[in-house]
């Protein structure tokens, strides 16, 4: 069995499995609070005890705060210990006063209800504006403050993280699109990282859920049967690196593989993620109260793919077309 959870650092632990919080932003359905702050009980209480989420995730920071109250006050805040809350901090770029950092922090950890923020990931829209760099300083030292315990990045370029760690910037890891589909940090980001003791965390691992059963002998879905943000977002990456049919392909492959371990579709995609070079842990989407995989992502730790099941994957990836020469490095589709 494969240990669930991984140190990003001597004091943080990170469940492999993260819950992902972008869906209850808006753009995958109505979010009733009472019912996802009774979801992320149960996520919480069958040992998935991680979520990520930003600032600009809608609700995602004030849940957390209520959350964690309703947790404390029901099992002693003590119980708060064992969890961990990973928010992100996506400014527009811009002049990087000292002020407007700590205002962003102090925002983040009011809404969150935490003395200090356990992972705080930042993102930056423009390399060409270099004073990401005066906001990560900033950062770095509201970490020694006691603000935040540790910093990490999103959707960072290797070069770019290159440049951050050179100028001395405490980063424990950065999160990147990381799938069967987008395999781009296989090429320069995940070797960068193992030699810099970068810890990567995966999204987009099941494509929005275009990787799992649901898709499999379907004939290419239009646009108005990819009913959230994440199906269409993925469905666009599925026609980059080789379209339907070639999707089908894979499927097909991937249905083999999770029938020799009777798993499903979605099971393999991420443990395949898992097992990568430098990942630490893969972000699967929650949409609290709405729909639960809580027993399909446990069985990921169950699941050891061997060399029969990559020779089965392998060949149809081989089709598929090289997405970092098509798109560019981790991270440059929003650039």
């Amino acid at each position: 069995m494969t240990p669930r959870s991984v140190a990003l650092a001597p004091d943080l632990a990170t469940c492999r499995i993260l819950n992902g919080m972008w869906q209850v932003s808006g753009a995958h359905g109505r979010i009733e609070p009472g019912a996802a702050l009774q979801a992320m009980a149960a996520y919480v209480e069958d040992g998935f005890t991680t979520w990520d989420l930003a600032d600009h995730y809608g609700p995602a920071e004030d849940l957390v705060g209520e959350f964690r109250r309703r947790w404390a006050g029901v099992h002693g805040q003590p119980a708060l210990a064992p969890l961990q809350f990973f928010t992100k901090w996506v400014p527009r770029p811009g002049a990087m006063p000292r002020r407007l950092v700590e205002e962003a922090v102090a925002t983040s950890r009011r809404r969150m209800g935490m003395e200090t923020l356990d992972l705080l990931q930042f993102h930056w829209w423009d390399y060409a504006d270099s004073r990401y760099l005066e906001a990560l300083a900033h950062l770095a030292d509201l970490r020694e403050a006691g603000h935040l315990r540790h910093l990490a990045l999103t959707n960072f370029d290797t070069e770019h993280v290159g440049v951050i760690l050179d100028r001395g910037v405490p980063i424990v890891s950065n999160q990147v699109q990381f799938s069967l589909v987008d395999r781009r940090p296989e090429a320069c980001m995940a070797p960068f990282c193992r030699e810099r003791g970068v810890h990567l965390l995966a999204y987009g691992t099941v494509c929005g859920g275009l990787l799992s059963e649901r898709f499999l002998g379907q004939p290419e879905p239009r646009a108005s049967a990819l009913d959230t943000v994440s199906l269409q977002k993925y469905k666009r990456m599925v026609d980059t690196w080789g379209g339907w049919a070639l999707f089908q392909e894979l499927l097909a492959a991937l249905r083999d593989v999770a029938g020799r371990h009777g798993v499903g579709i979605a099971t393999v995609a991420v443990r395949w993620v898992l097992d990568r070079p430098a990942v630490a842990g893969a972000i699967v989407g929650t949409r609290l109260g709405l729909t639960d995989h809580r027993a399909e992502s446990a069985r990921v730790f169950d699941v050891k793919l061997d060399d029969e099941d990559h020779a089965r994957i392998a060949p149809v990836l081989a089709k598929s077309q090289d997405l970092l020469h098509r798109i560019g490095d981790c991270g440059d589709e929003y650039r």
